[in-house]
């Protein structure tokens, strides 16, 4: 886990568990910790035949949710 991250005195839900499996690549949520190399590497021994791509979450912590979250698919629009 990446350290505690507050706004308001709501812990913001920053988690690599978050990650995105594809194809042929994993996305993992990053967060500019120390933390964030430590994640992309158990990643990396876990999906050997996937690349491991670090992506800056920081920014989507407002909206409280990463990069799995930003991925789900959404209801159909009817008129």
């Amino acid at each position: 886990m990446p350290g505690p991250v507050y706004f308001e005195d709501q812990r913001l839900p920053e988690s690599y568990a978050n990650f995105y499996i594809a194809n042929r690549l994993v996305l993992v949520p990053t967060y500019r910790h120390e933390n964030d190399e430590k994640a992309c590497a158990i990643l990396r021994e876990i999906f050997t035949d996937r690349k491991i791509i670090g992506i800056d979450c920081e920014e989507l912590m407002w909206g409280l949710g990463s990069i799995h979250c930003v991925t789900q698919q959404q209801p159909a629009v009817y008129d």
